[in-house]
């Protein structure tokens, strides 16, 4: 009996019922308008004193109302109030405008249902309480027996007592038709206002969209602050080692770790940048354009060996003479593989690095490519960080790689870890 009234009259069933309501107050525009329309069909009828015509001019209302449905905000307008009145999931129903024309259909669909659902409801609401107030005080006032209300069965003595009892099922029938249309309405809303196959679609891209942007900024933040910290953390180390012996090691680590904190704010202003603009090397965005191979390579190096690390270089630009011929994209993510390669070399290796970057042709196409390669000695069993193949840095060297159409390989290699990564150059240099 409890669940039967909530449903009848609980929170949700009365929401349910202003959203009705709210359906017909949405239909009246089209209504007057059409009535007009039907009054002039008739003969200058007036359509709203003839029960005929106005079923007419309600039928008449329905495909005006269908015809502006197709717009494409009636679909978010529309999915707000479901969600909010209806009680159904936010998950089954669509985000944003419908663009399609299955989509806009669907929605005109559902504006139309709305309305003319709504707009028996309403016209409901407004005329069964009072019938049914008069109903229910019939018997005890004796004058309304008496008047013109269209209540003549009720002027003998025994006839009005009945009166109370169809009042109270009038009320009755009043909020099951209520109900039932608004549990067929929220039953209908995932159908009709249900992302369509396009929708979801264009979810999965923005979704993936989103994640892509994310994993860069995940990758930039990694490389740069994350190879800052270790180059310093070393160099310190090695300048407090050195503090008595050697000041001018000293003086060289302090500058390092000065040079590197710097460019390593300018980096990260430059992926804030990228947070707040989408583009961290823009000319007028006042943010430090990303490091490349060619004009950073010399410092990533000095920097480094600051720490103390033995670093052996050896370049190769090719016919281009120079890095600086390298497309800007290459350049740039080659710079953060061997960051990424140092960093690693840093943290998880000891002696020296071995680092070999070379422009050459492909052993299977013929294309030219940038290989980068580096080798150091791994740290000895029990010292350090454990070195694996699946950390955030190698993952986004990996990454990086892939964007180009090349690979990254990174483990044990004889008594050494090497790094090596392969970068297609399309087009050859320039």
């Amino acid at each position: 009996m409890r669940d039967g009234l909530g449903r009848l009259l609980g929170a949700r069933a009365r929401l349910r019922w202003v959203h009705q309501i709210l359906g017909g107050a949405l239909l009246m525009p089209y209504f007057l308008l059409a009535t007009v329309g039907v009054g002039m069909a008739a003969g200058g009828a007036n359509a709203l004193s003839s029960l005929p015509l106005s079923l007419a001019a309600y039928a008449a209302a329905l495909p005006l109302a269908a015809v502006t449905g197709v717009y494409g905000l009636v679909r978010p307008l529309s999915v707000t109030a479901v969600r909010v009145m209806c009680g159904v999931p936010g998950e089954r129903l669509a985000e944003g405008p419908a663009r399609s024309w299955a989509a806009r259909g669907r929605a005109s669909a559902w504006w139309t249902l709305h309305l003319g659902v709504g707009a028996l409801v309403s016209g409901m609401t407004l005329a069964v309480p009072p019938m049914a107030l008069v109903l229910l005080v019939l018997p005890f006032v004796s004058g309304l027996r008496e008047a013109r209300l269209g209540f003549g069965w009720f002027t003998t003595g025994a006839e009005p007592y009945t009166a109370p009892l169809l009042g109270i099922g009038l009320l009755a029938a009043l909020a099951l038709c209520a109900a039932a249309a608004g549990a067929l309405l929220a039953r209908l809303a995932p159908v009709l206002l249900g992302p369509t196959a396009a929708d979801r679609l264009a979810a999965a891209e923005e979704r993936a969209a989103d994640l892509a942007v994310r994993n860069r900024l995940a990758r930039e933040l990694h490389d740069a602050v994350g190879h800052a910290l270790s180059a310093v953390t070393l160099q310190a180390a090695a300048a407090r080692r050195m503090l008595e012996r050697d000041s001018d090691f000293v003086r060289e680590a302090l500058t390092a770790i000065e040079d590197t904190t710097r460019r390593t704010v300018g980096e990260l202003d430059a992926v804030l940048g990228l947070l707040r603009e989408g583009d961290p090397a823009r000319p007028d965005g006042g943010t430090a354009p990303a490091p490349t191979l060619a004009v950073d390579l010399d410092g990533l190096l000095a920097r480094t060996r600051a720490s103390g690390t033995t670093i052996t270089a050896e370049q190769d630009p090719g016919p281009a003479g120079d890095w600086a011929r390298l497309p800007e994209i290459t350049s740039r993510e080659a710079y953060r593989i061997v960051q990424e390669g140092l960093s690693n070399a840093l943290r998880h290796g000891t002696g020296p690095v071995d680092l070999r970057i070379r422009v050459r042709a492909g052993h299977d196409t013929g294309q030219r490519e940038l290989e980068i390669t580096m080798t150091n000695p791994p740290a000895p069993s029990g010292g350090g960080e454990p070195r694996t193949g699946g950390g955030r840095g190698l993952r986004g060297a990996q990454e990086r790689a892939a964007l180009l159409g090349g690979g990254v390989e990174a483990g044990p290699y004889g008594d050494r870890w090497r790094l090596r990564a392969v970068l297609p150059l399309a087009g050859g240099d320039r």
